[in-house]
C-alpha cells in the first residue's frame, strides 16, 4: 500500500474539471506512467481512492507512485494529442510500450553509378539511399528479389564501370535474370532505365509501370526492335504473373489494418494484419501484459501509430476502444485524410477479425507452450459462461452403471484445453445400489471435495478446478450445487447437455441452457471433454462389470471366496488365462493353496469340467 496515498488523494481533489494530461512520478522523478483525462479531477482521485476494482498493473503502479503532474489543455482532442507525444518521448514504463519483434527494415539504394537496390536490417552512414522503414524484412526482401529479378539488374556485388569486362556473366545472365551489365554492352541510359522501373514498382505502382513499359514496348515494336520489345513484354509477363500469385482477401481497393487482442494469465498478443487494395501485405504481433479492455485498445493504437509513417483508410477492431473518435480524428491528422475505425458485427470484417484473432491466439498460445486454438476456445468459453478468467483446469464427471448395478464415476481434467490423463479418478458408489444418477453425483461431490477440505496431497484433489463440467442437464447442475454451497466451494458449475443423437448441444445451468454450436472453438472443446469422460466412466464400469462376473464364476468352485476370486482375477485377468494355468503355476500364487490349486483345475479342465 502505497504510504503517501492520502496526500495524493488530497492534491487530486484540488485538481480542476476541465481535460488534460496527468504525468505519475516515481521516487526518483522518473516518469512512469502518462495518461489523459476529459475531467482531471475525477480521473486522477480515481487512482487513489478505493483499489479494488483496478487491475493488478493499475494497482502495481499506484504503488511506486510518489507524486504527479498534470497539464491543462483546452479540449480532449489536444490533450490525447499531447499525451501520445509524451509517452512516445518519455517512454513510461507502465504505458504500453511496442517492441516489433522483428525489427525495422530499408530498401538500400546505392550512391554509384550503376545504383543497385538491397533489402538491409540498419541504416549506415553511407551515402546511399533508405527507403522505409517497413515492419517486415521477409516481405521486403521479397518485395526486392522480384524487383531484381523482373527488371533484371545485378545482384553480385560488382561495381560498375569498374568491373566491365572482368570475367564471363555469372549463371544469373545466363537464366535470364541479368541483363549481363557487366558485359560492358549495356548502356546507362538503359540500365537506368531499368532500375528506375525497379524504384516505382517497389513503391507499389505496378499499374504505372505496367503502363510505361506497354508505351516502351509498343515503341521499340514500332522501330523493328523486337529482340527489346521482347524484353518489355517479358518484364509485363512477370509482374503480371507475381501479382496473380498475391492471394486477394478483401473485396475492396482500400487500406486498411486489423486489429485483434489475446490474453492468457495477464499476457496479452496484440496481431495486426495490414492490407492493401484488397491483399494482404504483412502481419505483425506484439506482446506485453495488462488486461484487454477499451482503454488498452486505445492506448495500443496510439503506440502503434507512434512508430509507423503511414496511416491507412480504415481500421478493424475486435472490440471497444475509448475515444474512438478522437483516435479516428488523430489519425485522420496524421494522414491528412480521413480515417475510419470500425467494429464488424458481420460480413467480410468479421471475418477478417476472426483471421486476425486466429493469429493472436496462436502467437500467445506458442509463447505460452499451448496451441493457439486451445487457447482461443478456452477464452471463448470464459465469455460465453461468464467467468473472470479462462478455465485453465476443468474438471469434468459421469455416472455410469447397469440397471443399477456396478454404479461407478469417472472424474476427467483438462488441463489448457487438453486432456490431463495424471488427474483422472474412479468412484465406487458406496451409499446406496440401485439406479439414482443425482444421489450418485452428490455423493462423488461431496467425497472428492471432502477430501481437498482434508488437506489431500492427491495431485487431484488437493486443488480446485477453474470450472465443473457435469455429464447432464440441469437436474444434475441443481443435485450437486448444494453440495458445493453445503461445502463452501466456490467453483462455476455447469452441466453438458446432448441431443437425440447423443451430439453435444448446449450447456446448461441454473439460468437455462447456452447454446454453443455456433463457436467452432467451444463446441469443440466441450464435446471432446463430454465424449471424453462418457468413454473414461463407460471404461470403469465396463472393467468393474467384467471383474464381478468373473469373480462369481469363481466362487462356485469349492474353496473359493471373494477374497480369493480377486486374487485370481488381479493375477490372471480373464477366465481363459485361469483355465489354461497349471496346478503349480495357480499354487504360487500367494494366498493361493495347493487344494485350492486342484480345486481350480479340476474345475475348468477335470473330467466334469
Amino acid at each position: 500500500m502505497n504510504k503517501n496515498m492520502k496526500a495524493l488523494r488530497e492534491k487530486a481533489m484540488k485538481l480542476p474539471l476541465t481535460p488534460g494530461i496527468y504525468i505519475m512520478k516515481n521516487k526518483g522523478h522518473e516518469i512512469i506512467y502518462i495518461g489523459k483525462a476529459k475531467k482531471l479531477k475525477n480521473r486522477v482521485s480515481q487512482y487513489f481512492g478505493s483499489q479494488s476494482n483496478h487491475p493488478p498493473k493499475v494497482i502495481k503502479m499506484i504503488e511506486n507512485v510518489d507524486d504527479f503532474d498534470y497539464i491543462l489543455c483546452d479540449s480532449e482532442f489536444e490533450a490525447l494529442v499531447l499525451e501520445a507525444s509524451l509517452i512516445k518521448q518519455n517512454q513510461p514504463k507502465y504505458n504500453i510500450l511496442l517492441k516489433d519483434d522483428k525489427g525495422y527494415s530499408y530498401i538500400r539504394v546505392s550512391n554509384d553509378e550503376y545504383p543497385t537496390i538491397s533489402a538491409v536490417l540498419q541504416k549506415k552512414d553511407d551515402g546511399a539511399e533508405y527507403i522505409g522503414p517497413y515492419t517486415s524484412f521477409y516481405t521486403i526482401r521479397q518485395s526486392v528479389d522480384e524487383a531484381n529479378k523482373i527488371f533484371r539488374l545485378p545482384q553480385c556485388g560488382k561495381s560498375f564501370p569498374a568491373d566491365f569486362g572482368k570475367g564471363r556473366p555469372c549463371l544469373n545472365y545466363h537464366i535470364d535474370r541479368c541483363m549481363g551489365v557487366c558485359s560492358g554492352r549495356i548502356s546507362k541510359e538503359r540500365y537506368l532505365d531499368a532500375f528506375n522501373d525497379a524504384l516505382s514498382f517497389l513503391n507499389g505502382d505496378s499499374n504505372k509501370v505496367i503502363k510505361s513499359l506497354t508505351e516502351k514496348m509498343n515503341k521499340a515494336s514500332d522501330n523493328m526492335q523486337f529482340e527489346i520489345a521482347a524484353s518489355y513484354r517479358d518484364k509485363i509477363k512477370a509482374i503480371n504473373n507475381m501479382q496473380a500469385k498475391q492471394k486477394v482477401i478483401s473485396k475492396d481497393n482500400l487500406s486498411k489494418d486489423v486489429f485483434a487482442f489475446a490474453s492468457i494469465d495477464n499476457d496479452i498478443c496484440a496481431a495486426v494484419l495490414r492490407f492493401d487494395k484488397g491483399r494482404l501485405t504483412d502481419s505483425e504481433h506484439f506482446f506485453f501484459d495488462g488486461e484487454i479492455d477499451e482503454q488498452m485498445r486505445r492506448d495500443f493504437l496510439l503506440q502503434y501509430y507512434s512508430l509507423r509513417n503511414s496511416v491507412p483508410d480504415k481500421l478493424i477492431l475486435d472490440g471497444k476502444c475509448d475515444d474512438m473518435d478522437l483516435v479516428s480524428q488523430y489519425l485522420s491528422d496524421m494522414r491528412k485524410k480521413k480515417t475510419e475505425i470500425v467494429i464488424p458485427q458481420r460480413g467480410e470484417g468479421l471475418k477478417l477479425v476472426n483471421m486476425c484473432l486466429e493469429n493472436a491466439f496462436e502467437k500467445i498460445g506458442q509463447k505460452k507452450g499451448r496451441l493457439g486454438h486451445q487457447a482461443r476456445a478456452l477464452d471463448d468459453l470464459k465469455e460465453l459462461l461468464g467467468l473472470e478468467n479462462p478455465p485453465r483446469y476443468i474438471e469434468s464427471y459421469d455416472i455410469s452403471h447397469t440397471a443399477g448395478a456396478d454404479n461407478v464415476a469417472g472424474m476427467i481434467v483438462f488441463k489448457d484445453g487438453k486432456a490431463y490423463k495424471k488427474g483422472y479418478r474412479t468412484f465406487i458408489i458406496k451409499s446406496f445400489t440401485g439406479q439414482d444418477d443425482y444421489g450418485s453425483m452428490r455423493e462423488v461431490l461431496t467425497r472428492r471435495f471432502n477430501e481437498y477440505k482434508s488437506g489431500s496431497k492427491d495431485e487431484s484433489f488437493g486443488r480446485l478446478p477453474d470450472l465443473i463440467l457435469l455429464d447432464g442437464g440441469i437436474g444434475q447442475v441443481n443435485a450437486v450445487k448444494e453440495v458445493l454451497k453445503a461445502l463452501d466451494i466456490d467453483v462455476p458449475l455447469f452441466g453438458m447437455v446432448k441431443d437425440s443423437k447423443h451430439k453435444t448441444r448446449a450447456i446448461s445451468s441454473d439460468g437455462g441452457e447456452i447454446a454453443i454450436n455456433s463457436n467452432r472453438a467451444v463446441f469443440s472443446l466441450v464435446s471432446s471433454i463430454q465424449d471424453e469422460v462418457h468413454r473414461f466412466s463407460i471404461g470403469f464400469h465396463h472393467k468393474k462389470h467384467t471383474s464381478r462376473g468373473l469373480s462369481s464364476s469363481l466362487q462356485q468352485i469349492e474353496g473359493i471366496g471373494p477374497k480369493k476370486a480377486k486374487i485370481l482375477f488381479n493375477q490372471f485377468r480373464t477366465i481363459k488365462a485361469i483355465k489354461e494355468a497349471s496346478v503349480d503355476e495357480l499354487e504360487n500364487i500367494n494366498g493361493i493353496s495347493k487344494a485350492d490349486a486342484q480345486n481350480i483345475y479340476s474345475f475348468y479342465r477335470g473330467e466334469n469340467s
